[in-house]
């Protein structure tokens, strides 16, 4: 309740695009790219490449976005613990939602909440990415519904004509 406002509240320069999911610039992804090549230990090297995952799908480039999902579904099966692959699966679904694919990123949010049900961040996403599916599915009926009428209305006229 409250305190979810004020979280989102103090969030608010964060996020952009109305959707709650933050957009990441190239310097920082270039910054994170850096860490990735510097790192010293085989765990902060897993770190940096869980950091630039993120920063990628996050991004406002295709190729970047694209790049953060090859790299996540590569390191999926190497998930240390049901947390870790939690966490792979929701950036995934940032991903997919990026790229305009909602039924891919649906898919993926259901994975996290069976991982953890009641993941307010997934849940979050989830209604966003059923409330994209539901506009463009009526846009979709919107545009049948008027090829049918012209079908209808040619089909009639041509009719007519004989």
């Amino acid at each position: 309740g409250g305190q979810d406002r004020e979280a989102r509240r103090r969030h608010g320069a964060f996020f952009s695009g109305g959707d709650n999911v933050p957009w990441c610039g190239r310097d920082i992804i270039a910054g994170v790219e850096r860490e990735v090549a510097e790192a010293a230990t085989e765990e902060h090297k897993n770190v940096s490449i869980m950091r630039l995952s993120w920063a990628l799908v996050h991004s406002r480039n295709t190729d970047d976005v694209n790049r953060g999902i090859a790299m996540l579904q590569a390191s999926l099966g190497g998930s240390k613990s049901p947390l870790e692959a939690r966490e792979k699966l929701y950036l995934l679904a940032v991903g997919h939602y990026r790229n305009g694919d909602y039924p891919r990123s649906r898919q993926l949010l259901e994975h996290c909440l069976e991982i953890q049900p009641g993941w307010g961040q997934a849940l979050s996403l989830k209604k966003t990415v059923e409330d994209k599916i539901a506009k463009d599915g009526v846009i979709g009926i919107g545009i049948a519904t008027t090829a049918v009428g012209l079908l209808v209305g040619i089909a009639a006229a041509v009719a007519r004509k004989n």
